[in-house]
């Protein structure tokens, strides 16, 4: 046997030792996150940790269904997202499209300003938010916080789908317009179910961005009511002392929607991914 075959079966069993290391390092916060939400507060810090919980109990999650208005929160979470996801996805999408497949003047220079976006900072659009939020009537509402999550996730949004609409052949637009097709038909009969891919990248991006942001919502709701999610798990920890289990239970729920999300688009996930990266 040549050197280079002893070498590939060598390199494979590294490569696969190398990939079974990054899983366990990746799988075991939230393997230790979801076997704490089962443990009552006398045994969450017990060393060494417990991935097995023992005794295992549910009063985590059942205090965490019961108290503190969390079907609420988790409901505003719900509306907040997705609202902020479809609308994002759709506006990104026309914008794509625009800039895909038509010529005007100023065309890449208003591409290149979308891209700003890309490269500031969330934290430093913080206090102009606000601003122009409470000049709006915007401060305190969940419609301020999709107006500006919607805002945020333009840029990437638009930036991964012109690289996908650009990818298709204008010879399928140049036909159906011959067929009398207006651009409104193309897009959305022609482009958009080609485009699945490129979607449910963007689709899954901006629904994680939203449903687990925290440092917008902190900054404008002071409306119990109008809380979401991660704003809820943020009342489980107290000053002096954080009821983990608790914490862990609220995570694990709140993770459940996004693994959801991930299920049903993750067949499209990493060619939209591959597709964006290859033909930008």
């Amino acid at each position: 046997m040549s050197t280079l075959h002893r070498r590939r079966p060598v390199s494979g069993a590294l490569r696969h030792v190398l990939l079974i290391v990054g899983a366990l390092i990746m799988l075991t916060p939230f393997v230790y996150m979801v076997s704490t939400s089962f443990k009552s507060q006398a045994y969450v810090l017990t060393i060494p940790p417990q991935f097995v919980p023992d005794p295992a109990t549910l009063d985590n999650y059942v205090q965490v269904l019961t108290t503190q208005n969390f079907a609420a929160y988790f409901m505003n979470s719900v509306v907040v997202a997705l609202t902020s996801t479809v609308i994002s996805v759709l506006i990104s999408s026309m914008m794509a499209y625009a800039f895909a497949r038509f010529r005007f003047p100023g065309r890449e220079l208003l591409f290149r300003l979308v891209l700003v976006g890309l490269m500031v900072p969330a934290m430093m659009l913080i206090i102009p938010q606000f601003i122009l939020a409470k000049q709006l009537g915007l401060i305190d509402s969940l419609q301020g916080l999709i107006v500006f999550y919607v805002a945020a996730s333009i840029s990437l949004n638009t930036f991964l789908l012109r690289s996908f609409f650009a990818s298709i052949p204008g010879e399928l637009d140049d036909a159906m317009q011959v067929d009398g097709a207006n651009a409104w038909t193309r897009y959305w009969r022609l482009v958009m179910p080609l485009s699945t891919p490129a979607l449910a990248t963007t689709t899954i991006f901006t629904f994680l961005a939203t449903w687990d942001e925290f440092a917008w919502a902190l900054t404008i709701i002071n409306d119990p009511s109008k809380r979401t999610l991660p704003l809820a798990i943020q009342l489980f920890q107290g000053q002096n002392a954080t009821q983990w289990g608790l914490v862990f239970a609220a995570s694990v729920v709140a993770v459940l929607p996004v693994i959801l999300v991930f299920l049903i688009f993750q067949k499209y996930f990493v060619q939209g991914l591959t597709s964006g990266a290859v033909k930008g």
